[in-house]
């Protein structure tokens, strides 16, 4: 299974990561906290607009216990 990855900042300044499968649903959401070299589970769920060239992706964030929402382009998704 091919798996793209998607990063973005919380408002707290966590960065937060999802990873997308190619129907573009979330495999697993985490927090990389690099300074304690260390990942924090933070649930993920992706939003697909049918038609549409993009997909939503909402992380609740464990630092902060925020819900976070961003928007990325599927046509600049990288799939390894």
């Amino acid at each position: 299974m091919k798996i793209a990855r998607v990063e973005s900042r919380c408002e707290c300044q966590a960065h937060l990561v999802a990873e997308l499968d190619e129907a573009r649903s979330v495999v697993r959401g985490f927090v990389s906290d690099r300074a304690r070299g260390r990942e924090l589970l933070a649930p993920a769920n992706a939003t697909k607009k049918i038609g549409d060239k993009q997909v939503d992706v909402g992380w609740s964030c464990p630092m902060c216990t925020r819900n976070t929402l961003r928007t990325f382009n599927i046509e600049t998704l990288a799939y390894h």
